[in-house]
């Protein structure tokens, strides 16, 4: 078995980018997935999008009330966490509203 990171990807050749080009061009009803069938509708019912998604954070320094902070700590470990959601669905329902 071989297993690569980003950081041992081989080299992406000329040849192999011209091969790459050339699948990106097939319509998609002229590639072969017989042995990848489709999923059903059934199979789908229960998919979950972004199940898999870890962004990457970044470490900042940000200043917080002292009431915002105890208020946070206060749900137990993970406040860091709890933070990040909250200006997570802060900023999903602002993009919501532009649309």
């Amino acid at each position: 078995m071989v297993e690569y990171t980003p950081d041992t990807l081989p080299e992406l050749t000329e040849e192999r980018r011209k091969e790459l080009a050339k699948l990106d061009a097939l319509p998609a009803d002229q590639i072969d997935t017989s042995d990848i069938p489709e999923l059903t509708d059934e199979q789908w019912a229960g998919a979950v999008r972004g199940r898999f998604y870890r962004p990457i954070k970044q470490q900042i320094t940000a200043r917080l009330d002292t009431d915002v902070l105890a208020w946070l700590k206060a749900g137990g470990q993970g406040y860091q966490t709890r933070m990040n959601a909250i200006l997570r669905r802060a900023m999903m329902a602002e993009l919501g509203r532009r649309g």
